[in-house]
């Protein structure tokens, strides 16, 4: 039972992170090299192994490995210096703030102003996190 907890918790890890990179790439992507992309594209987008990038390159399976780690370090450092994934998720969680206030203030009849307000904020947060 715990080595089921263990794997679930790293299973976790491993999707959080894919999502992360994915995030990362999706604001910083166009930023690596045109090898460094085509390397994270078809590992985490198109879910080939180590071993299909290497042949699909003409490289050994490590430097494939080395790309893709030297990438998400880059994609990380460009997080760390531009904090574009973190102002994104302040202005969502402030979108989404606001909006409960203005939820929590809606009387009925509601005002038209109120409900306009919240339309706009759903729509910036549809935008905000991609749903």
């Amino acid at each position: 039972n715990l080595d089921m907890t263990v794997q679930i918790r790293y299973n976790q890890s491993m999707f959080e992170n894919m999502v992360r990179i994915g995030r990362l790439y999706d604001h910083y992507g166009t930023l690596l090299t045109e090898r460094q992309q085509k390397c994270l594209e078809l590992h985490f987008l198109q879910d080939w192994s180590l071993g299909e990038i290497a042949a699909d390159l003409g490289v050994s399976r490590q430097a494939v490995n080395d790309i893709l780690r030297r990438s998400e370090e880059t994609l990380e450092e460009y997080e760390k210096k531009l904090k574009l994934l973190q102002q994104e998720a302040v202005r969502a969680e402030r979108l989404s703030r606001a909006k409960n206030l203005l939820q929590e203030s809606v009387q009925e009849p509601a005002s038209a102003n109120i409900l306009k307000a919240l339309q706009e904020i759903d729509a910036l947060l549809e935008l905000e996190v991609g749903t």
